[in-house]
């Protein structure tokens, strides 16, 4: 109940502010509203919130298996972008572009303001949660616990995105939202889910870039 309470207030609020430029108080607030729906609930409840993985050993494992991810899984997305394009189906998810404020910033703001708050909120705590509530229902069947958490994370994940940015093509985020369920599990930490959150934001607009 409070797993589902605190999404559903998070995505409320940012579907009532309505962001529109990276350098308005919308954009700026939305992290906001994520990172403070994660904290608030998990000091409430004194519980330990999940590692962000910024030791040396962490970073080493979650880098060479971001490298992996990146080189398998881009190339894909470029391919199936590149086939929807050359039939006129035109792109399911366009952009927001940065304008105006430069890409050193709009870098900036997708991997700490986006990438970041998303991650803390989607993996660290609402999977964290569905992982630690699943235990006492599945049993002693770790895969299935961890796969439950992946599918039901990624649900909301595009769920949230459907409901805030307006359009059902959103539900296409479900699809890195299993990615990135699966990178927290696999690390055990967030570095991993923020690092290619990021990456594949960023990645998307440079490959739409090349279609438009």
């Amino acid at each position: 109940m409070e797993t589902a309470l605190a999404l559903i207030i998070a995505v409320l609020a940012i579907k009532g502010i309505g962001a529109s430029s990276a350098f308005e108080v919308g954009w700026l607030l939305t992290p906001l509203i994520l990172v403070i729906a994660a904290f608030v609930p998990t000091m409430v409840r004194h519980r330990r919130f999940v590692e962000f993985g910024f030791n040396r050993r962490q970073i080493m494992a979650s880098l060479a298996l971001l490298g992996w991810m990146c080189a398998a899984l881009f190339p894909l997305v470029f391919g199936g972008l590149w086939v929807l394009e050359s039939h006129g189906f035109g792109l399911p998810l366009p952009p927001v572009l940065p304008q105006g404020q430069g890409w050193v910033g709009w870098l900036f703001y997708q991997f700490m303001y986006v990438a970041m708050a998303e991650e803390v909120f989607f993996r660290g705590y609402v999977q964290s949660n569905i992982l630690r509530l699943a235990g006492p229902v599945i049993g002693r069947r770790p895969r299935l616990k961890e796969w439950t958490s992946i599918g039901i994370s990624a649900a909301c994940f595009a769920g949230a995105h459907v409901i805030v940015q307006g359009q059902i093509e959103s539900v296409l985020t479900f699809l890195p939202g299993l990615v990135l369920g699966w990178l927290f599990i696999r690390t055990k930490s967030l570095l991993a889910p923020i690092l290619f959150h990021g990456l594949a934001n960023v990645s998307y607009v440079m490959m739409v870039g090349l279609f438009v």
